[in-house]
């Protein structure tokens, strides 16, 4: 499935839930179906800087060149966020990410439904995740 696929199918799961409650229930119950975060990797170096919880992103290479993330939160709702963005990026190669217009995150009024904080934060969980893409792509080119 395609970077925009799996958006469309994120967009359409959202539709169903008018109710901005019920989409925060969803959001919060997708942050559950992330794999457990290591607590070694919950350093400082895998830390976001901007976000106003503390958000953890780690990246390695896999084969076909495609970057496996992992990611965990200690706050509920950004950590339903980290796996919608997870669902979106993970297992894709730099090129898919860095080419990738993440236009879910309007669609589903997400933006306009976050405090300025998490807002910002999830603008620094996105620009971390291009800067792992965009390391990695420096490596190729090597």
């Amino acid at each position: 499935m395609t970077i925009n696929e799996t958006q469309d199918e994120i967009i359409e799961e959202f539709e169903g839930l008018t109710d901005w409650m019920d989409r925060y229930a969803y959001i919060i119950d997708l942050g559950n179906t992330l794999p457990d975060f290591p607590e070694a990797d919950k350093t400082p170096e895998n830390l976001i800087e901007g976000c106003q919880s503390r958000v953890w992103i780690a990246a390695q290479r896999e084969a076909g060149d495609k970057i496996k993330f992992e990611a965990d939160s200690d706050a509920l709702i950004v950590k339903g966020i980290v796996a919608l963005l997870m669902r979106v990026l993970n297992d894709r190669t730099p090129d898919e990410i860095l080419g990738s217009d993440l236009y879910f995150i309007e669609k589903i009024g997400l933006k306009e439904h976050l405090s300025p904080t998490r807002s910002n934060g999830l603008v620094a969980m996105v620009k971390q995740i291009h800067n792992y893409a965009k390391a990695y792509k420096m490596l190729d080119s090597k």
